[in-house]
């Protein structure tokens, strides 16, 4: 076999291969057997037919495309590994010059990992939030605390902002009750938000026994996203009742004795999720200057793929759980569909650029993935994807998707590489220290920057 690379841009070749007639013999002895086990000739027992028998009764060319497609996929990974060729995809394969006895020849085009140039970056600047923490951020923190130690008193007035009523709901469209409409005894807090738009006011000032009605779009069930008519009854009215802050209420709701300690403590924990913040916020900036610097061309088709599966995860997977359509989604949104498809566009060429400079980086600065950093990083995404460690762990494995992890985790250290070289000043002039953050959270914010896409490396082959 004979192969020559042709650069169509920096980002696709086109191979052209040459197979001599003889190196197709595995492939047409394959053919010949794969027929045998597939057809019945009478005089013949099944899988003894002679291949001149098998020529006259479904002809040669029946066999001869049968080897070609054996030996295509083949010739065509020779030819990219012979050609050290880093490819992305599904090649476009054209036989150009084939006949029975004769050389195979044909093309391949396929996008390729484009080379990447890693500039110096360590002069990269960012500026982040300063890490401060009000008075007025604990005593919020100890409200939200104080809130969820709230008791309930049924009373016997009209329900006003804040109360707890028991409802019972029964929704209809079209005059038809919906079989998924109907629900009982359901607690709701007014003012929560957290039910059917226009519920709040229908149930405001309904005393126990009380009923109303009111229009709301659906935002779940069999008619999500439709207008609905919402008969409410009030079953019962209860008032919540805020335990007050003081050193008891430390003692219920925490390990602390007094309320000075819990306040203080408060303020220690508010100030990790603010450094957390701060940590991320660096990463995000370095890596948004990385990549400001580095000239990166994009696969065309890589670029359309990556469009078509964000598209399409949003509009097939998360639409149907939100209850929501394309008009719904955009007018929550804001925006007009151009403005979201630029949107997406912007999205998937940072994810590509990420993947491409980060992949560069992890291979010029050798850094490998240990099983103990792997380990970490798979527990760190069970606790989010709502899986217990174990689960999580054979659904990567018999998903293939080990690489993936291990890519995350690589990029994540390449990025701290970079991070850990650039000057990070907060807005009060002060200069962060980022050189202890844990990596696995760096690789969480590559893991954002690529969020929805098909790993680029999963298109190889």
């Amino acid at each position: 076999m004979k192969s020559a690379v042709e650069t169509l841009n920096p980002t696709r070749v086109r191979l052209t291969v040459e197979v001599p007639f003889e190196e197709l013999k595995p492939s047409l002895d394959a053919a010949y057997k794969k027929i045998n086990q597939q057809v019945t000739v009478p005089g013949f027992r099944k899988g003894k037919i002679p291949a001149r028998v098998i020529d006259q009764r479904f002809g040669r060319g029946a066999v001869l495309e049968e080897a070609i497609n054996d030996a295509l996929p083949k010739f065509y990974t020779e030819a990219v590994n012979e050609g050290e060729l880093n490819v992305l995809g599904q090649p476009d394969v054209d036989i150009t010059e084939f006949n029975d006895g004769d050389e195979l020849k044909f093309t391949a085009e396929v996008d390729i990992r484009p080379v990447i140039e890693i500039p110096d970056y360590s002069g990269i600047e960012v500026t982040v939030d300063a890490i401060e923490v009000s008075d007025e951020d604990v005593e919020k923190s100890l409200e939200q605390l104080r809130d969820r130690f709230a008791s309930t008193t049924a009373v016997e007035r009209a329900a006003a902002d804040g109360d707890v009523v028991v409802v019972d709901l029964e929704a209809s469209v079209d005059g038809e009750v919906l079989e998924d409409g109907v629900a009982s005894g359901v607690s709701y807090t007014i003012g929560s938000g957290q039910l059917l738009d226009g519920i709040d006011e229908a149930v405001t000032g309904l005393e126990k026994g009380g009923s109303a009605t009111f229009t709301s779009e659906l935002k779940g069930g069999s008619a999500a996203g439709r207008e609905a008519t919402v008969k409410v009854e009030v079953s019962d009215v209860q008032e919540r009742e805020l335990p007050a802050l003081d050193d008891e209420f430390a003692q219920l709701a925490s390990e602390f004795d007094t309320l000075e300690e819990l306040r203080e403590d408060s303020r220690k924990r508010l100030e990790r999720v603010k450094s957390y913040d701060q940590a991320t916020q660096a990463q995000e900036k370095v890596l948004d200057a990385l990549i400001e610097l580095t000239e990166v061309p994009i696969p065309e088709k890589l670029l359309k793929d990556e469009i078509e599966t964000r598209t399409h995860n949003l509009e097939h997977h998360q639409f149907p759980s939100l209850g929501l359509t394309w008009d719904t989604y955009l007018e929550r949104e804001g925006k007009t569909r151009e403005e979201h498809d630029a949107e997406v566009e912007s999205q998937a060429v940072k994810g590509i650029k990420t993947q491409f400079i980060l992949d560069e980086l992890v291979n010029k600065e050798k850094l490998s993935v240990n099983q103990e950093e792997l380990t970490e990083h798979l527990m760190r995404r069970a606790a989010t994807s709502g899986m217990t460690p174990d689960q999580f762990a054979q659904a990567v494995v018999e998903g293939g998707q080990v690489p993936v992890l291990v890519g995350e985790v690589a990029r994540g250290k390449a990025l701290a590489v970079v991070v850990e070289s650039s000057k990070v000043t907060d807005t009060n002039g002060e200069e962060v220290d980022l050189s202890d953050d844990d990596e696995d959270e760096t690789a969480e914010t590559v893991e954002a920057a690529d969020a929805g896409s098909a790993d680029a490396d999963a298109d190889k082959g």
